[in-house]
């Protein structure tokens, strides 16, 4: 887990690989805040996660099939977990216990304190997941997973099925672990984060034609059902939109890169997106690699962890992210 890819910090302030594109998102840039590359060499970089209480990020490398730590005392990463069944999504749930995607299982686990594995779920209506691939912790305990194909479609990332399941997003209820759809009609749901007041849910549309896209559902008084569908973000051309995170301002956070095909100028897209609730886009954060997924960390909540292909970067910022 050493440098393998040609990264420098930019020596200027502000950094100029913060793209502000809105002037509302001036009072989130720091000015004398850069990016930084906090380790590199993995295969497939994703679903960070941070643990206040023992001031570390777990993130998923899944073609590796390992859960990596990175220790923000020490600077330095190291294997938490090897094998992973190849974990995507990772999460912490009211307890602070870690949840996880996994996609070789095609199952959504808990690591209690001892460390036992607890499945959550694997099935639905008597069929196997297909490869859970992000997951968000509600405040009522809930815990609401998207659940692609990605995984099963070879075995780079997993092993190579059929698909048993139409593409969804489930919600786990906290009172005695009923599975439930709450989303059926997006190609590839992917990414997946609350309005900071839960109202809204929003989810990734990563295989939509011809543009990926976010969409916005309104969350039922019920807590447990979901309204109409809006779009918030198109992300135009060949760009694709991964992991999702709001901030306390209600404000877009996403992991950007191209689409992988053809005619993409990845330099142009790699990085992180964000936009307001309205979807007006106010900043993209640049970076060498397309960015699969973050999340806000660090000893007060407002360092940027970007989980990206190959390595790990952090950003200093001036928001920090909501808490459910």
């Amino acid at each position: 887990m050493t440098a393998e890819l040609d990264f420098r910090p930019n020596p200027r302030s502000p950094d100029p690989a913060v793209h502000v594109l809105a002037p509302d998102f001036m009072r989130y840039r720091l000015y004398s805040a850069s990016v930084e590359r906090l380790a590199t060499g993995f295969r497939w970089a994703e679903g960070p996660v941070w643990f206040g209480d023992g001031r570390f990020l777990l993130f998923s490398d899944i073609p590796g099939d390992r859960i990596v730590r990175w220790d923000d005392t020490t600077g330095t990463a190291s294997v938490f977990r090897q094998p992973s069944n190849h974990a995507n999504g990772l999460a912490r749930d009211r307890q602070g216990r870690l949840i996880a995607c996994e996609h070789l299982t095609r199952r959504i686990t808990r690591t209690e304190y001892d460390g036992r594995i607890t499945v959550l779920a694997d099935r639905f209506d008597g069929k196997r997941l297909n490869s859970p691939n992000d997951l968000v912790c509600k405040s009522d305990g809930s815990i609401w997973f998207s659940d692609p194909p990605f995984g099963i479609a070879g075995y780079w990332e997993g092993d190579k099925a059929e698909a048993e399941l139409p593409q969804s997003v489930y919600r786990i209820d906290p009172n005695g672990g009923g599975l439930s759809v709450v989303v059926d009609e997006l190609a590839g749901p992917n990414g997946l984060c609350f309005s900071p007041d839960e109202t809204t849910l929003y989810v990734v549309e990563s295989r939509a034609a011809p543009h990926r896209r976010i969409w916005a559902y309104d969350v039922l008084p019920d807590g447990g059902h979901l309204g109409e569908r809006r779009l918030v973000v198109d992300a135009g051309g060949p760009g694709a939109i991964d992991g999702i995170k709001c901030d306390e301002d209600g404000n877009l956070w996403c992991g950007w890169g191209s689409d992988g095909s053809p005619h993409a100028v990845s330099a142009e897209l790699d990085g992180v997106m964000v936009f307001d609730p309205q979807g007006r886009a106010l900043a993209h954060i640049r970076l060498p690699e397309r960015c699969a997924n973050l999340c806000f960390g660090g000893a007060r909540g407002n360092r940027l962890f970007m989980a990206s292909s190959h390595s790990l970067y952090a950003l200093h910022v001036g928001t920090r992210g909501a808490v459910y």
